[in-house]
């Protein structure tokens, strides 16, 4: 038996982006064209469309940009839908690296191991629309942490407080004193 999860993001109730419509913006950042990311993801063009149309109602704003003629022709996404996909990315590697780890669920008791904490201090808040970057400052260097900005006002993390930062293979989480 395995566990088995979906993951969707959602604004005011509303859904915005899931597997498939998270595949669409990637192939269209990665194409920089519509058509050409129909192909790659094998959809038609008019349901590429539609999807974006419901993306953009759901979210109340536009999320990909058509450039007609000259050199620069293409369709690309907004800074809004890079921040949705890269949220995006960010649950779904959470939510799967959480259901694959067996330790995860020997360990819910939220107990962390002293090698994988490290003391620092916010030396920088860079807050987005979805995602947040945090900057810890742990001598001699200065570690970056991405992190949802809910994530970021839930814990009122600010420059200059003492955090712990939680390393967990390519992650940095954070922790507050």
């Amino acid at each position: 038996m395995e566990a088995r999860t979906k993951v969707w993001l959602t604004q005011n109730g509303k859904s915005l982006i899931g597997k498939g419509k998270a595949s669409l913006l990637q192939a269209i950042d990665e194409e920089k064209s519509l058509n050409r990311a129909c192909k790659k993801i094998n959809i038609s063009y008019k349901r590429a469309w539609l999807m974006l149309k419901k993306i953009e109602e759901s979210a109340g704003r536009p999320v990909v940009i058509s450039v007609r003629g000259g050199n620069e022709q293409g369709t690309f996404l907004t800074d809004y839908a890079k921040e949705m996909l890269a949220e995006y990315d960010a649950q779904k590697n959470i939510t799967h690296e959480t259901i694959d780890d067996a330790t995860f669920w020997e360990g819910v008791g939220l107990a962390i191991t002293a090698r994988n904490q490290i003391a620092g201090k916010v030396v920088d808040v860079e807050l987005g629309d979805v995602v947040s970057k945090v900057k810890i400052s742990i001598e001699p260097t200065v570690v970056t942490s991405v992190i949802t900005t809910e994530a970021v006002k839930k814990l009122d993390i600010k420059k200059d407080d003492e955090v712990l930062a939680v390393i967990k293979s390519t992650e940095v989480m954070i922790a507050k004193k």
